[in-house]
């Protein structure tokens, strides 16, 4: 390397140029925030890292010192100005299109040094700078634009902590040498801040560049993969800043912003403004998830938002996450739109198991009900349904969350007084007759869920209307506790009392049926039964085709010597299949009774919800069942699909061992199966249902439903 000339040297045809320097500032890219409100918190501000600010602090004092001096020039590190004094002449500017271009400066040699103009020690890093340039070559003429690009390159590289280019004048003409720092070989990490950051995430994140020489443009991919975490997630949090400490030490600032207080405003429905709300606070925050202290999630704030929805007191939920001052951390306004607590309604529909024409089987009801009792989101609900054979009143309580109680348990009072129909089966001997079933409202039993049975109704009836008709009668009152155990999972527990007989046409209390079969398992006019409840529900989604277990069993418990003692288990399970644009569904149910139990509740096998191309209960009535049905459906224009369908049941032959084996008496086979086609249209009261089906027996008939087979 030539000796550099003494400063009283002439630099002959540059003479009078002199470059000013400015300072280093090697920029973080910009870094997406998962919410706008990040861009006012304070820790969304970046800031650089220390030994970066340093560096250019070491420019800044370049530049003071060089003020003035002529003789050699300096090449700034972050931005390179070639300019000359007005007063000064003897130095040619190139004129194109009218205006001047920049001047350009001969160099000779450009040389790699380290921050005090020594060799490098590391070759590979020569050669990452050497390879960073593209402009900056020997007996080029360069402008100062152009030394400043190649200075970035230099920096972009992601090597080098600083990069400063010095101009010398030698015998031999201008010599450009880049002085570089090397960034430290990367020996250990400190975090800080990250509350929620899995610590093996970050170390899996830093793992690669252990015992090697820390990349800026590696460490920048590291840090928007740890920030990328914060985003899938949705939580308000990202590094804020990054210092390299002495001895190969990263100092990683995390910053998060947590919860500092959350408020609720309700709104009026109408216009808009704050106005006071009937629902308590308390009643609000309890169904969060999102606690005061914890990271803000925008995820979880959706879900807090979806569950207060599914309360049914709010119209609209609206979560706004605020910074609050320049704590870092956010303040979140709930603002509210509640819904009208109650009212009266009323509505019509048709009873299942109607086989002598419809309009014996319209009912009518009239209900109240109060979705938010006392401001605890507590519900009423008063109906009463009544038609031509049907009579029902019933009164429900429900808690949907026990004050007190941490695992969303809740509580339900019921009272019901009902009258439905049990002379709607008809003999087996008249089952290949054609016709038209219904089944849109089972009122057979207070209990639900027996899949693809309705015990009650269906076990006594008359092969003829005018041979006497069967009422059972029924007074229930009980409690029940239900809670979430796992998720989707539910289970439920309750006492519940019934008192139950068989009613004549006119009301009278009746012991036995037209074929002389006992109406009740005591001998009296009335049955007595204290039942413990359990059941058991797994729920895949909402959506029909999704997977559905239930289980239930009940346990007459026999506190007086005449109520009844027996056990009641029922299972059913369905399965949804997607194959392409169709849907296949697999059904499976079954039950059984151990004990003295009443005739009436005996399982009745067939119908519109069980084994479709027979009339209602008229494959059979037993103490066992098993019914299967598979269907294939598919779209065929907007809300309308087809379907094709196949069912199957059987009573085990457990026919006989019911009371007065009323199924014998009617001659009903005990298994039968169905199989058909129909049509489906969506409608706010759920799917309308029309199918023809074919039985075993070569009968045909007509089903039509309202909503979804259990």
């Amino acid at each position: 390397m030539p000796s550099p000339a003494s400063p009283s040297s002439k630099m002959g045809k540059n003479e009078g140029i002199r470059f000013v320097s400015s300072s280093i500032k090697i920029p973080r890219p910009p870094i997406s925030s998962p919410n706008p409100i990040l861009s006012t918190l304070p820790f969304a501000r970046q800031s650089f890292a220390i030994h970066l600010d340093r560096a250019r602090e070491a420019a800044q004092r370049l530049l003071c010192s060089i003020s003035g001096f002529r003789g050699r020039g300096v090449l700034c590190s972050a931005s390179l100005a070639a300019t000359r004094p007005e007063h000064e002449s003897g130095v040619s500017r190139r004129q194109h299109g009218g205006r001047e271009d920049e001047e350009r400066v001969l160099i000779s040699e450009v040389l790699i040094r380290n921050k005090d103009g020594e060799t490098l020690e590391r070759a590979d890093l020569e050669a990452a700078a050497t390879g960073a340039l593209k402009s900056c070559r020997p007996n080029a003429a360069l402008t100062g634009r152009e030394v400043q690009e190649d200075v970035h390159r230099i920096i972009k590289s992601g090597f080098f902590c600083s990069c400063i280019p010095v101009a010398v004048d030698t015998r031999d003409g201008i010599q450009l040498v880049f002085q570089v720092e090397p960034n430290q070989d990367f020996q250990g990490l400190i975090c800080e801040g990250a509350n929620v950051l899995p610590t093996k995430f970050v170390e899996d994140a830093f793992r690669d560049g252990y015992g090697k020489i820390v990349n800026i443009r590696r460490l920048d991919e590291v840090i928007n993969s740890i920030n990328g975490w914060y985003i899938e997630r949705g939580l308000f949090g990202l590094v804020s800043s990054i210092e390299m400490l002495s001895g190969g030490i990263l100092k990683l600032q995390v910053s998060e912003a947590e919860v500092n207080n959350i408020t609720i405003r309700f709104l009026d429905r109408r216009t808009g403004e704050p106005t006071t709300g009937k629902t308590r606070p308390e009643t609000i925050l309890r169904q969060l998830s999102t606690k005061k202290g914890q990271v803000y999630s925008m995820l979880q704030g959706k879900r807090d938002g979806e569950t207060i929805l599914t309360m049914g007191i709010m119209e609209d939920v609206t979560i706004i996450p605020q910074p609050a001052g320049d704590t870092g951390k956010v303040d979140l306004v709930m603002n509210l739109v509640e819904r009208p607590s109650g009212g009266f309604s009323a509505g019509g529909g048709i009873s299942s198991g109607i086989t002598n024409g419809p309009l014996s089987g319209l009912i009518g009801s009239f209900a109240y009900s109060h979705r938010n009792v006392f401001g605890k989101n507590q519900k009423l609900n008063l109906s009463l349904e009544r038609g031509q054979i049907d009579s029902i009143f019933r009164i429900n309580y429900t808690d949907p969350w026990i004050e007190g109680d941490t695992k969303r348990t809740s509580r339900t009072i019921m009272i019901q007084n009902s009258r439905t129909p049990g002379t709607l089966v008809h003999g087996s001997h008249q089952s290949g007759q054609g016709g038209v079933t219904f089944g849109t409202l089972v009122h057979g039993s207070h209990r639900s869920g027996q899949g693809g049975v309705t015990p009650g109704t269906l076990v006594h009836g008359s092969h003829q209307s005018g041979q006497g008709g069967v009422t059972i009668a029924r007074v229930t009152a009980g409690i029940e506790y239900s809670r979430p155990f796992r998720p989707k999972w539910t289970g439920t527990t309750g006492i519940i009392y019934q008192h139950a007989g068989a009613r004549d046409d006119k009301g009278d209390p009746i012991i036995r049926d037209v074929y002389n079969s006992p109406l009740t398992a005591s001998g009296n006019s009335s049955d007595d039964m204290l039942l413990a409840k359990l059941e058991t529900v797994y729920n895949g989604s909402s959506d029909h085709g999704s997977s559905i277990f239930v289980f239930n069993m009940e346990q007459g418990l026999p506190i007086l010597p005449e109520w009844l003692y027996f056990n009641r288990v029922s299972a059913r399970a369905r399965q949804g299949v997607e194959i392409g644009p169709a849907q296949f569904l697999l059904s499976l149910s079954g039950g059984h009774v151990v004990g003295n139990f009443s005739p009436h509740e005996a399982f009745a096998i067939g119908g519109t919800n069980s084994v479709r191309g027979y009339e209602e209960g008229a494959v059979g009535s037993g103490r066992s069942y098993a019914v299967g049905s598979g269907e294939v459906s598919f779209p065929l224009y907007g809300p309308l699909e087809g379907v094709l369908f196949a069912d199957y049941g059987s009573d085990l032959g457990s026919g006989a061992t019911v009371p007065g084996d009323p199924a014998g008496a009617r001659g009903k086979p005990g298994s039968g199966y169905g199989y058909g086609l129909g049509i489906r249209v969506g409608s706010p009261l759920g799917p309308l249902r029309l199918e023809y089906a074919f039985n075993d027996r070569h009968a045909r008939r007509f089903h039509f439903g309202v909503g979804h087979r259990n």
